[in-house]
């Protein structure tokens, strides 16, 4: 028998405010150690969305900084983005940040509603530095006179962490995305990715041919994209509430323009999941930018993301790259103009922001060479108005 993940239909309720209050339902996603017969009986299930094994995570791995950090002044991508002439500071915006957790002592969460819940057995924390670096640029507080966050006025952090030292995988994802939607987040960052050649690797370390684990992992794959399609579809369905967040991750950094400028490879998953807002990794060009060699292509849009400098554990500083740290400018932005279109009454908010991100990005501003395969919409910018 093997542990797989199991979707269920939720509820039928008279109550649309109920359900619209609880989008998904802590019994609607289980995971359950099945015979292989069971698990076809339950894909034919019609209350049954998606049935798949897990699938190992990991983080989508930081780039070296090119060069020091300056010693002073504020991360780049802040003016970048424009979030420097924004009147918005996303007041009253809840931001869930998917990653390995956050260094809570850190001056740039003082004062912050920081709500931690840990998914992988460690406890709440942040052992690599990652999730922190994140957290710092989407919301971080300034830091020696420094400013590092996008959207410094967000009300409540939710930090799930979802990758461990030792324990990460789609079923830790997914219930971290559960915890996100039930605790009412209006915005999910997510800077990482589904490990499809590490479960490669492992099942022919476990004895399988290469092209047999190989079918085997792809299988896999396709399983969690359905199910995470399917999650994403229940938070599409409660938009008419206004209970529906907007989800942002990280393309990935398997790209490799460096050696050919063929070499790049789409935005992998979750990045790539119906209803999900893709983020490619650009860096500074002279007056113009540039899309970096290992941002892979097909994103929606694209944010700062070489030589990005953000909270560091131990309450320091420290400058790395990779779409990892472009998914927080833009889960920064997105927070910016859902202040703004809140204040409008904008209808449907995670989708009105959703458009102007997009409607929003610049494209006239990378150099030659690189075209809307390569940045999508655009650099994303704040409201200015």
């Amino acid at each position: 028998m093997e542990n797989y993940i199991v979707l269920r239909r939720p509820q039928t309720s008279t109550n649309s405010l109920k359900r619209a209050a609880n989008p998904l339902s802590s019994n609607m996603l289980t995971v359950e150690r099945l015979p292989i017969q069971a698990v076809a009986d339950l894909a034919r299930d019609p209350e049954v969305l998606a049935v798949t094994q897990p699938m190992a995570t990991a983080l989508v791995r930081p780039v070296p900084s090119s060069a020091p950090a300056p010693a002073t002044g504020d991360a780049w991508g802040i003016g970048s983005v424009q979030a420097d002439q924004s009147p918005y500071t996303g007041a009253g915006v809840t931001v869930a940040v998917l990653d390995t957790g956050i260094d809570r002592s850190h001056p740039a969460f003082a004062g912050m509603n920081v709500i931690e819940s840990d998914f992988t057995g460690e406890g709440n924390g942040d052992l690599d530095g990652h999730g922190t670096h994140c957290a710092g640029t989407i919301f971080g507080q300034d830091v020696n006179g420094r400013r590092i966050g996008v959207a410094r006025g967000v009300s409540q952090a939710l930090i799930g962490k979802v990758i461990g030292q030792h324990n990460a995988n789609s079923d830790i994802l997914f219930r971290g995305l559960q915890w996100a939607a039930q605790e009412r987040a209006n915005i999910i960052s997510m800077s990482l990715g589904f490990d499809f050649p590490g479960e490669v690797e492992r099942k022919v370390q476990a004895g399988w041919p290469v092209d047999l684990a190989t079918s085997q992992a792809l299988e896999i794959y396709r399983g969690n994209l359905r199910l995470l399609d399917s999650l994403m579809a229940m938070f599409k369905a409660q938009a008419a509430f206004n209970a529906a967040p907007l989800v942002i991750a990280a393309a990935g950094n398997e790209s490799r323009r460096s050696v050919n400028r063929d070499y790049k490879i789409a935005a992998s998953l979750p990045a790539a999941a119906d209803g999900v807002i893709s983020v490619g990794a650009a860096g500074v060009s002279g007056p113009l930018y540039e899309i970096a060699d290992f941002s892979n292509s097909f994103p929606h849009v694209t944010a700062p993301g070489v030589d990005v400098l953000s909270a560091w554990p131990g309450g320091t500083l420290h400058s790395i790259g990779g779409t990892s740290m472009a998914c927080p400018h833009v889960a920064g932005v997105a927070a910016l103009w859902w202040e703004r279109l809140r204040e409008a009454r904008a209808p449907q908010l995670a989708q009105a922001v959703s458009a102007h991100l997009t409607a929003q990005a610049r494209r006239d501003c990378f150099t030659l060479g690189f075209d809307s395969s390569d940045f999508g919409h655009g650099l994303v910018t704040a409201p200015l108005a």
